[in-house]
């Protein structure tokens, strides 16, 4: 498996996978409300209609409900991966 560059600092590459293309874009939708972000880009997921969105995130320039989950979290949780992942 290739390694696929690390964002910027201050940046999060997040891939959304949805069964429909409304459904992965309404998850982008409430990522942009809480960080800044580029455009997003979409592909094909499966042989079943799905839809992969990718979009990176500017993790330094946070909006309210961002701020608010950010200073309750802790940094010394684990990150947990899915089986399959890319």
């Amino acid at each position: 498996m290739e390694h696929e560059p690390l964002p910027s600092e201050g940046h999060a590459e997040v891939r959304i996978v949805a069964a429909t293309p409304e459904a992965a874009r309404r998850v982008a939708e409430v990522l942009r409300r809480c960080f800044a972000s580029t455009e997003q880009r979409s592909y094909p997921a499966g042989g079943e209609g799905g839809t992969r969105l990718h979009l990176t995130l500017d993790t330094a320039r946070t909006a309210e409900p961002a701020q608010s989950w950010l200073a309750a979290s802790t940094s010394a949780e684990q990150p947990r991966g899915h089986g399959g992942e890319v």
